[in-house]
């Protein structure tokens, strides 16, 4: 549980973060991570047009240098797009001033307001600077579509088990979750599951 919805005092650490929104609501934040990539983005925007849904994607810019067709796509399509650093790099890893750099290199393709770290941490300073110029937009519920231990079905219970009001839910945009098959079973029956329960989908 602690990796799928993460608990208050790992919440606590990203005080002005945004995991949740609003829990009176009965609406969920779809957003996929990693992307865009021919293989698996434009199988993405086929599904989530058919259902008529909008969501959000955390793209890496040197996805979007190499893929710019993938990512045209996206915007055509009126999703939203955030930033998810130029090289995917971990912020414990790097000094202040390089995350920043890496994630200003990135705002140079993608030009948005919103920010999420990749694999979901970074440093103190880096975060405290990040907040002035994005918003943070953290997640309530991460699949695990791209574990090697999870099977498709378990990524599906995941979000049966943990999606709720205001939930923002983590998909991945990459090869890791769909050459296990994790992304094709999980993601059209979890859509299907919330719709069925009365859940709307928002963006940010």
């Amino acid at each position: 549980m602690f990796i799928e919805q993460p608990p208050w005092f790992f919440r606590a650490l990203y005080p002005q973060a945004i995991f949740r929104m609003d829990p009176k609501e009965k609406a969920v934040y779809l957003t996929f991570d990693d992307g865009p990539i021919p293989e698996v983005t434009p199988w993405v925007l086929d599904l989530l047009e058919k259902y008529h849904i909008k969501a959000t994607f955390f793209m890496v810019g040197d996805n979007i240098h190499k893929h710019p067709e993938e990512y045209r796509l996206v915007v055509e399509k009126g999703h939203r797009i955030g930033n998810h650093t130029y090289n995917h790099i971990r912020g414990f890893e790097y000094s202040n001033s390089e995350y920043l750099a890496n994630a200003q290199k990135a705002d140079e393709w993608i030009q948005s307001d919103l920010f999420r770290p990749p694999h979901g941490h970074m440093g103190f300073r880096q975060y405290y600077t990040l907040r002035h110029h994005y918003k943070i937009i953290m997640w309530d519920l991460v699949t695990r579509d791209y574990s090697k231990q999870m099977r498709p079905k378990q990524v599906f219970e995941n979000v049966k088990r943990y999606a709720r009001n205001g939930s923002i839910i983590t998909f991945h945009d990459s090869l890791k979750s769909w050459n296990n098959g994790n992304l094709q079973y999980a993601l059209p029956r979890s859509i299907e599951y919330l719709l069925q329960e009365g859940y709307a989908f928002k963006v940010f």
